[in-house]
Formats: structure tokens, C-alpha cells, sequence
């Protein structure tokens, strides 16, 4: 393959307009700051490149200002690496810190500032970093407080070195520093990844002590909720119910929080079923929960296809006059229709309906959408009926909305008859998107004419110019009913139409020729227009791979992912599984193997696919292929 390489054009970095003119190099800058005060100037571009996301030129910018000798004082140093800090690279910002003491050997950061810089340092699951950092904080003066010593003890928790931690523990009690609530739970937590429940409960009824005299609301609200997430991660789900039936707690601490942090904790980590148990629990306490935690109970129910508790769940909220959020709503209806329970869906759109200040266009355009998944065209033509009846507009997402629940469901007939009465204007006048969704559905209905009529004679008719999307249902549609001759003039028509290709249009055109036994003529394509174009991505290399394996050509395949690899391209997991498989299909292990190493040897890793095939070839399950096969042996030391 002859490629010939274009320039690559990189946009610039975007910086703030007043520091394009200070964009020096380092000795100027030094020269400049010797001449001018800059303490101002620094502080003044710091705030502003952090307020752009650009931490690294920030910290370049004050490195700049540290070697010049003119610094800001002790409060302003803070408060820049303050800003810094939330660049969340600890040890660059630790580097800055060192080089500013050195720069000013009295300076100090602030306790608050090296609390944080110790909090990221655990949160990369480094804590004896933090720790280090823990010792110069006390050797430059500062007295650790509770925030140190909790940070430093979930450091090591986060990384289950749980005698670490209880030794710093320990240490805080030695210190006079008085462990809080939060303290206690990070323990907790600690205990409970490894498996200690019995510890667990131990260290959790001195947490119900420490919380019922705890005098801060908020630090009694972060404890419960870093206890309940950990025992939601951890796997702990009796002992969340345990504490929902019992409260252990006292009074101390509002129960209506507590139940909707369980419930918030328990659908972080997927179990909505038990998410709507704790919301039974609080309805039989007298509780009321929030339409937040409603509606995510029910969204995830929906999404488990739990959609009939979901509906339950609804009905029970409506007694206390919960009102379903816009997304929820969706969610809710749709997986109702994918199991069918269409009078349950028509149920939830009634109460969507009677909500106030709603959009109801939009909900009866949601609804319609999902009863495109049911086969039902009798309730969709109801349903536009009842909205027109009911004097509600129907607006053109709405008709492009039934139209395409017509085409999905084989009634083309319908379909065309709403597209009439649009264009002699009983409703709304039909867009790019009806014509494409309507041409599509008569090309899957093999009625190629009158999809032909759409686009040639109608669309130019009312004067809509059809877009790259309707191009490429055309060429799909084409393509799959054998008509590729049709299908390149089609692809003709579109260059002097002045629409460009995007890379879908030219998938659709490699599959439609390799499924047509035209390889050459999809191998000219790709030399002669794809790669020129510079339009391509993992869908086109599959397309092109598929089409060299089907028709038998192995060799060339490899070397068209080999070419596209030394080109620069760097094709996904996907490319090298239809090579892999391709291989063994045809028996070739040793090629298969090689294909798996040289997707090693470009940062990929295989995925269960890849496995699946490789078991497939040798006749075997799992990973112990390689003890037989000295090949994949070599691939697994590699």
C-alpha cells in the first residue's frame, strides 16, 4: 500500500490572552522579573490558569517564578497551592512544595493544605507517601489534627493494611487527639474489607456512642454515610437492613437521612430490590422518602427489568402524591412495553399526563417511542387519535415518531398515509428526518420504487435536501437487497450533491461490496477514496477485515492490519478478534498466536472474546490452554 502522508494539524492550546505576550522563554522570564514586581503578575496568572483546567502551566509558571527570587508572601504561597491541589497530582504538587521551601527557607504550608496533599496521596493508594508527608508536617511545627490522623488511617484501609491503621489510631489516642465520628467509620471500613464482621460490629456500636454525643450534624451525616457505603461495597447488605430495622443509632441522628443514605448506597452498587425493602421499611415507620430517591429507586428497578416492581413501587407512591420525573418516565414505559404491559404504560402516561406544568407533547412523544419496541399498531394510531382529540399539538417528532413505529412494525402503508396527510398540511410539514426514516422502512420492505420516488422526485419537491444520514439508509437498503449497482450511483449522486461521506456511509458501502463478492472492487474503494479521504475508524477497518476473511483471503487481511499499524492507525480489540477467529476457523493455530502477540505487543490486552476463540480452536475451557500448547506458553510469559 503507497501512502502518502499528510501533515497533521494540531490545534493549539488556548491561553488566557494576557499571558500569550509572556509566553517567554525561561531566561527572559527571569530577566523580565528582575526588573519588574511580579508578585502580583504570578498570583494573577496562577487563579487564571487554574480557573482553565491548565494545572501543568501553572505549576511551569510559578516553578518560573520561584527560580527568579521574587515571591509572594507566606498567605498568597498558600493560597496557590490551594488552587494547585486540585490538579490531583500529588507528587508534582509535592514537588513544588519542596522547591518552595528552598526558595523560602520560613515558609510552612498550611495544615489544611498538607491534609489535602495527604488525601491524595491515599486516594492513589499510596500511604506511606502520605505518611512521609505526615512526618515533615510535624517536624516544620504544625500539630496534626483529626483530619490528618482520619486521612492517614483510611490511607491505609483503602490498601487493607489494617494494622497500619490501627497503629496510627493508636497513635492519635496518644497524641490528646480526639477521634470523631468519621474516624471511627474509616476503621470501620478498614475492618470490614477484610472480612472482620464480627470487628465490624464491635467498632460499629462505638460508632452509635460517638454519634450520639457528636455536637456536628454534618460529621455525624459523612460517618453514617461512609459506614453504609462500605458495607453496600463490601457486600455487607443483612447488616444494612439490620440498622434500618433496629436504628441503633438513637436519636441522635435523623432517621429520614439515614434511610435515604441506605437508600442511595444500595443503587450506587446495583440492588434496587433492596433499595425498595428500605423504602417498605420507612413507609411502615411513618416515613415519607424523597422524590429523588423515589425516582432512583424505580429508574434502576426499570433498568434490572424489575419493570412490574417498579410499576408497584409507582402505585404506592402516588398514595403520598409522588410524580415520576421525565427520565424516569421513559425509562419506566419502556421497559413496560418491552414485555408487552402495554395498559400498565398507557397507566403511567395518564399520571404523567395529570402532572402539572408538563410538556405533555413531550410525554406523549416518549410514550410513543416506546411503543415502537411492541408490535401494536393499532394503540399507536390510538394514541395520535386520543392526543389530537385531547387538542394537543402534535408536533413533527411526534409524527416522525409514529411513522417510524410504523416502519418497524412492517405497515409501510400507514406509514406513507401519515406522510400524505402531512404534506397536504393536516399536520405539522415533514422534515429531512421523515423522508429518511420513510425511505428506510421501504427499502427494509423491498419496496425499492417507491423509496426510489421519495428521494428522487418528493424530497425535491418541498424542498428538502436530503442529509449524509438519508444517503446512507439509501446505500444500506440498496446494498442489502443486491442492488449494488444502484447502490454507486446512488454513492455518485451523493458527491455531486455536495454531501460528504462520513465514515458510516463508508461502511455500509465496504460491507455492501464484499457481501456482493465484490472484494476487488471494495479494495479499489479503499485505496482510491477512504484512505485519501482520512474519513475512517474501527468500523471501516472491520468492514474491510471481514470482507478479506469471508472471502477467503487470510494473507491480505494480515496485512491490511499490519499496514494500518505501521501507518499509525491503531485499530481495537474488535479488528484483531475477526483475524483471530478468521485463523481459527481455517485451523491456522500457530498464525492465531502470532495475531494475539502482536495485539500484546501494540497495548491491547485479549478480552473474553478472544479467550472464547482460542478455547474454540484448542477443544479446551479456560486458561489452561497454554499448558499444552508451548505457543500460547510463549505468549503468556510474554
Amino acid at each position: 500500500m503507497h501512502i502518502i502522508f499528510a501533515p497533521i494539524l494540531r490545534r493549539p492550546k488556548l491561553i488566557p490572552f494576557f499571558l500569550q505576550f509572556s509566553n517567554l522563554s525561561p531566561s527572559l522570564s527571569l530577566h523580565q522579573s528582575q526588573n519588574e514586581p511580579s508578585k502580583h503578575n504570578i498570583a494573577t496568572i496562577v487563579h487564571s490558569l487554574c480557573d482553565s483546567r491548565q494545572f501543568s502551566e501553572a505549576h511551569y509558571r510559578f516553578s518560573l517564578s520561584l527560580a527568579s527570587g521574587s515571591l509572594p508572601d507566606e498567605r498568597t504561597c498558600n493560597v496557590l497551592l490551594a488552587r494547585m491541589l486540585a490538579s490531583r497530582t500529588p507528587h508534582a504538587t509535592w514537588r513544588l512544595i519542596q522547591s518552595l521551601i528552598a526558595s523560602k527557607p520560613g515558609f510552612v504550608p498550611s495544615l489544611v493544605n498538607y491534609n489535602r496533599l495527604m488525601d491524595q496521596f491515599c486516594g492513589a493508594h499510596q500511604p506511606l507517601d502520605a505518611h512521609r508527608l505526615f512526618f515533615d508536617m510535624k517536624s516544620r511545627g504544625h500539630c496534626p489534627n483529626v483530619v490528618s490522623f482520619t486521612t492517614l488511617i483510611n490511607g491505609y484501609c483503602l490498601v487493607r493494611g489494617i494494622r497500619d491503621a490501627r497503629k496510627v489510631f493508636d497513635e492519635m489516642l496518644e497524641s490528646g487527639v480526639e477521634p470523631n465520628s468519621v474516624t471511627q467509620s474509616v476503621l470501620i471500613c478498614g475492618v470490614l474489607r477484610e472480612r472482620d464482621v464480627e470487628g465490624g460490629r464491635e467498632l460499629m456500636c462505638r460508632l452509635w456512642e460517638m454519634m450520639s454525643v457528636e455536637a456536628e450534624d454534618s460529621v455525624k451525616t459523612a460517618a453514617f454515610a461512609n459506614l453504609v457505603d462500605s458495607l453496600c461495597r463490601e457486600g455487607f447488605f443483612g447488616e444494612v437492613f439490620r440498622i434500618a430495622e433496629e436504628l441503633p443509632f438513637g436519636s441522635g441522628f435523623s432517621e429520614e437521612v439515614a434511610y435515604g443514605q441506605m437508600v442511595d448506597s444500595l443503587c450506587r452498587v446495583g440492588r434496587h430490590n433492596g433499595a425498595a425493602r428500605i423504602v417498605y421499611i420507612m413507609r411502615k415507620r411513618g416515613f415519607v422518602p424523597s422524590e429523588v430517591s423515589y425516582n432512583y429507586v424505580i429508574h434502576g428497578l426499570s433498568r434490572d427489568g424489575d419493570c412490574m416492581r417498579a410499576y408497584q413501587l409507582l402505585e404506592e407512591g402516588a398514595e403520598f402524591g409522588f410524580m415520576l420525573s421525565e427520565h424516569t418516565y421513559k425509562v419506566l414505559v419502556e421497559a413496560l412495553c418491552q414485555v408487552f404491559d402495554v395498559d400498565k404504560a398507557r397507566e403511567v402516561l395518564k399520571l404523567m399526563l395529570s402532572k402539572k406544568d408538563v410538556d405533555k407533547t413531550r410525554i406523549y412523544n416518549i410514550y410513543l417511542r416506546a411503543l415502537c419496541l411492541v408490535n401494536d399498531p393499532t394503540e399507536l394510531l390510538n394514541v395520535l387519535v386520543f392526543m389530537l382529540e385531547s387538542q394537543c399539538h402534535a408536533d413533527v417528532i411526534t409524527l416522525n415518531t409514529v411513522i417510524n413505529g410504523f416502519c418497524k412494525m412492517g405497515r409501510v402503508g400507514e406509514a406513507s398515509k401519515v406522510l400524505h396527510d402531512m404534506l397536504i398540511g393536516k399536520f405539522a410539514a415533514p422534515d429531512v428526518v421523515t423522508f429518511t426514516t420513510l425511505i428506510s422502512g421501504m427499502l427494509d420492505a423491498a419496496r425499492i420504487s417507491e423509496a426510489l420516488d421519495l428521494f428522487h422526485k418528493l424530497m425535491p419537491e418541498n424542498g428538502i435536501r436530503p442529509s449524509v444520514v438519508t444517503y446512507n439508509a439509501l446505500l444500506r437498503g440498496l446494498f442489502k437487497l443486491k442492488r449494488p449497482n444502484d447502490a454507486l450511483m446512488v454513492l455518485d449522486d451523493m458527491v455531486k450533491d455536495g454531501i460528504t461521506a462520513d465514515s458510516t456511509t463508508y461502511t455500509v458501502v465496504v460491507e455492501g461490496l464484499c457481501e456482493s463478492d465484490q472484494v476487488e472492487e471494495a479494495k479499489r474503494f479503499w485505496h482510491n477514496i477512504i484512505w485519501p479521504s482520512g474519513v475512517h475508524d474501527n468500523f471501516v477497518y472491520a468492514a474491510m477485515l471481514k470482507g478479506f476473511c469471508r472471502s477467503g483471503h487470510f494473507k491480505e487481511a494480515c496485512h491490511f492490519l499490519y499496514e494500518l499499524v505501521d501507518s499509525g492507525v491503531s485499530p481495537n480489540i474488535f479488528s484483531y478478534n475477526i483475524l483471530i477467529n478468521c485463523a481459527c476457523n481455517l485451523g491456522l493455530k500457530s498464525e492465531a498466536y502470532q495475531i494475539v502477540r502482536e495485539m500484546k505487543k501494540n497495548g491491547l490486552t485479549p478480552d473474553s472474546v478472544t479467550w472464547r476463540i482460542l478455547d474454540k480452536l484448542n477443544g479446551k475451557v479456560g486458561k489452561d490452554i497454554h499448558s499444552e500448547d508451548p505457543t500460547m506458553s510463549t505468549f503468556y510469559e510474554e
